[in-house]
């Protein structure tokens, strides 16, 4: 075999290696991978904009897992979300798990604001205080279009509206 060959060979390894590294950190941060080392707990949100498999769920600012799947009941319209968390990790069955934001322009997170009960969750529990996602633009429009430029309730005590 000639340099040049055994030089592609190696430069074709290395890609396939690189390759199958990318692979195998998107497969563990997909939260497909959930193993001995996590357990799951679901939680039932009315809006979960931006939160997507793979979002990271933290407690303090610090991730203690992730978003395993999440889907539609279609009965209540509301999002199951399925919640990939550490094992060395003990959530209190009254905890809040809130849907945070990671910024204007960013996704979502889900954010975990643990309780004061003594009884953990364990595998298969359900986080049962939410709080979903607020619409910021709907909340924008909303602001700017309920004025109507005089103030509001100011129309009622002008009605000729000359003042």
């Amino acid at each position: 075999m000639s340099r040049a060959g055994v030089f592609e060979t190696i430069v074709g390894a290395i890609v396939i290696a690189v390759a199958a590294g990318f692979l195998a950190y998107a497969y563990g941060v997909s939260g497909k991978g959930v193993g001995r080392d996590h357990y799951r707990v679901g939680a039932v949100f009315g809006r979960v904009d931006g939160v997507k498999v793979g979002a990271e769920v933290r407690i303090a600012g610090v991730k203690v897992g992730t978003v395993a799947g999440n889907s539609l009941d279609p009965q209540t319209y509301e999002a199951n979300v399925q919640l990939a968390i550490d094992r060395g990790v003990a959530i209190p069955q009254d905890s809040v798990a809130k849907v945070a934001s990671d910024g204007l322009l960013g996704g979502a997170h889900i954010a975990i604001e643990p309780g004061a009960a003594e009884e953990m969750l364990v595998e298969g529990d359900r986080i049962t205080i939410t709080q979903g996602s607020v619409d910021l633009l709907s909340l924008a429009v909303q602001a700017f279009t309920t004025g109507n430029g005089n103030g509001g309730d100011d129309a009622e005590a002008d009605p000729l509206g000359d003042m």
